[in-house]
């Protein structure tokens, strides 16, 4: 089953979904809005911690889409 927690790290209402797939494990970034699901991110993981890479990239794209 797939598992989510919040990352605060990144954002209000932010959350990583963990999905398992085989001998892989998915990463899905996303932040609920009251009229939407925004999905900042989808990577492998490969660590025990989430890249700064990613969390960086994370904050400017829903920076861009706040204030689009």
């Amino acid at each position: 089953m797939p598992h989510s927690r919040p990352m605060p790290r990144i954002g209000p209402r932010c959350h990583e979904l963990r999905i398992a797939d085989g001998d892989s494990t998915w990463r899905i970034v996303y932040r609920t809005d009251s009229d939407a699901v925004i999905i900042a991110a989808v990577f492998q993981k490969k660590t025990s911690q989430t890249p700064k890479q990613v969390i960086s990239t994370c904050k400017a794209r829903l920076g861009e889409y706040d204030h689009a």
